[in-house]
């Protein structure tokens, strides 16, 4: 995420080479991974969506963005 954020909700999710961005409340994904990549990512995004849009919220007000558990 980053402060110059623009609706729906979404993040960027970097791997190697490929970059996406996926929206918060859906599967859209505009952009690729690759697939096992994907499954992780949307996996995390499911574990934490609410951080995730309490992140959104914080960005969108120039506040501090907090961290995230990465996905074990």
């Amino acid at each position: 995420m980053n402060y110059r954020g623009h609706g729906p909700a979404h993040f960027h999710a970097i791997h190697g080479d490929f970059e996406a961005m996926l929206e918060v409340e859906t599967r859209r994904v505009n952009g690729s991974l690759p697939r096992r990549a994907l499954a992780h990512v949307h996996e995390w995004r499911q574990l934490h969506r609410q951080e995730l849009l309490d992140a959104w919220s914080a960005a969108s007000t120039s506040q501090p963005l907090p961290r995230i558990e990465p996905l074990e």
